[in-house]
């Protein structure tokens, strides 16, 4: 068991919060647990603060068609669908950084 800080979003693993974004930046993979899977859980359990946080508008306008349909909640999917197609079109400088 691990003893640095474990994310919230991860509670039925033992992954620290670093393993956690290490994983996000696609630098630590634990069997099938890679980046898709952190990026998946990120966006089906993460505040939207957090998801812009780690992943940026950036990764997620180019990464949302490949995870769409792994995000179980309709809601969420419908909030990602809406924002990664109003974002390129109304602030694109968002997407430079």
């Amino acid at each position: 068991m691990t003893t640095e800080p474990r994310s919230p979003l991860v509670w039925d693993y033992d992954i620290s919060e670093n393993d956690f974004r290490a994983m996000l930046d696609g630098k630590l993979t634990r069997g099938r647990l890679g980046q898709d899977w952190a990026t998946i859980r990120l966006l089906e359990y993460g505040h939207y603060h957090d998801i812009i946080r780690l992943l940026g508008y950036r990764r997620l306008v180019e990464g949302w068609p490949s995870w769409r349909e792994h995000i179980r909640s309709e809601s969420r999917r419908r909030g990602f669908d809406f924002l990664v197609t109003w974002l390129p079109q109304h602030h694109p400088e968002r997407l430079t950084r």
